[in-house]
Parts: C-alpha cells; sequence; structure tokens
C-alpha cells in the first residue's frame, strides 16, 4: 500500500514497489487518506507521488472490475472522483514517474500540476484503443484539457507509447531525469512552489477547469 512520508514542505507519497500500482478498492482508500492528510496540514505545503522500479501506475483494476461487475459505476466514480480531487486540489502536487505510465494512471499523472519522467525506460501511454475499452467522459475531457489536441488525438486512438524523452517534447511532462534523480527532480519542483498551496490556488483551478472537473464529478452511469 501507499506510504506517506515528509520531507519539510514536501510531502512523498510512495506508491507500492511491489505491483503495478492499480486502483484497487483498497489501494484507492489508502490514496484518499493519503490526499486527507497531506490537505489538513498546515503551512506551506506539495506533494510529490513517487513511484519504484518498473511501474508508476497501470490504472484501473481491470481484473477485480470484472469480477466484481454490480461495482463497475461506483468504481469508476471513485477512480474518477480522484482525478477531480488531484486536478482541483490547492496543494501543488508533482508526478515523479519512475515507470510505465499507463491507461488511467496516465490520467492521474496528468491530474498532477506538474511530472517528471525517468528518460531511459518506462512509457506514457493510453492503450484503451487496443484494449477495446471507450473513454468514460470525464476521462476524456480531463486528456482534452492537459494535451495538445494534437497529442490527445494521437494518444487516444492510436495508443502510442511515448518514452521520456518524446513526453517531454509533446508537452506531456515537464521534465525528464535518469532514474536515481526522478524523485529528487519532482521534489525540487515541488519545493519552491510549496508556499503556493493556498485555498484561493483551488478556487483558480475550479474555475480553470470547470468543465472538465463538472465532467469528471459527474457519474458515469448519465
Amino acid at each position: 500500500m501507499p506510504e506517506l512520508e515528509r520531507d519539510g514542505e514536501v510531502f512523498v507519497l510512495h506508491l507500492d514497489p511491489d505491483d503495478e500500482n492499480r486502483f484497487t478498492p483498497d489501494r484507492l482508500a489508502s490514496l484518499e487518506a493519503a490526499l486527507d492528510e497531506v490537505e489538513a496540514a498546515e503551512g506551506p505545503k506539495a506533494l510529490v507521488t513517487a513511484g519504484s522500479g518498473k511501474f508508476w501506475s497501470n490504472g484501473l483494476d481491470l481484473e477485480w472490475l470484472l469480477a466484481h461487475p454490480e461495482h463497475q459505476v461506483a468504481y469508476l466514480d471513485r477512480v474518477q472522483a480522484l482525478l477531480a480531487r488531484t486536478l482541483a486540489s490547492p496543494v501543488v502536487s508533482v508526478a515523479a514517474l519512475n515507470g510505465h505510465t499507463f491507461a488511467a494512471g496516465a490520467m492521474w499523472a496528468l491530474s498532477h500540476d506538474l511530472r517528471v519522467m525517468r528518460a531511459d525506460r518506462g512509457y506514457f501511454c493510453l492503450p484503451e484503443v487496443d484494449l477495446g475499452l471507450p473513454f468514460q467522459r470525464g476521462m476524456s475531457d480531463l486528456l482534452r484539457a492537459r494535451l495538445t489536441p494534437a497529442v490527445a488525438h494521437e494518444a487516444m486512438t492510436t495508443g502510442r507509447r511515448y518514452g521520456g524523452r518524446q513526453a517531454r517534447d509533446l508537452a506531456i511532462v515537464d521534465a525528464v531525469a535518469g532514474a536515481d534523480e526522478v524523485l529528487a527532480a519532482a521534489v525540487e519542483l515541488a519545493r519552491p512552489l510549496a508556499a503556493k498551496s493556498v485555498p484561493v490556488r483551488g478556487g483558480i483551478k475550479e474555475t480553470l477547469y470547470a468543465e472538465t472537473l463538472a465532467s469528471l464529478r459527474a457519474s458515469v452511469a448519465g
């Protein structure tokens, strides 16, 4: 399960190093609790979400979802709520992408304010077209809000895998770093912005992303 530690103004949320960091119900609960703790902290603060090993996050737990079809709507609503919460949060957030960042995991990365990706290994990818899965409206709106139109079209309709330098050149991520430097680079980006984590910042983001947030917060049941 994810573990939260504090380094001065920066909270580092360490994702599980032993699996693909898919959004199981238990993991969603852990992420929600970590966000509660960070948001409740007083004073300057920023959040870095950091993986280790091969994966940052591969998104939805499709195996669990197929085994529990009666929970599909509630589960997808909960994932979209996580995306909306991260996108609208007043707390500055930086995703330290150590490895594969796929599907809803890629969407969660895009919900962060900034992203640092490993330069030499790992891919950013939206593979839904190859999996035969449609994008939920809220997720589609998020991707269109956070990617350029050309990149959103290519990523969503072809399932292209972007390496770190390609992702940086296309503004999918903000910086790249070596394997042992991704976390430090993310913290370096986050720390000087910690004082910006004030309530008005959340209000600005609510207005900036009003349509996307409304779509993410609406139930996928329509």
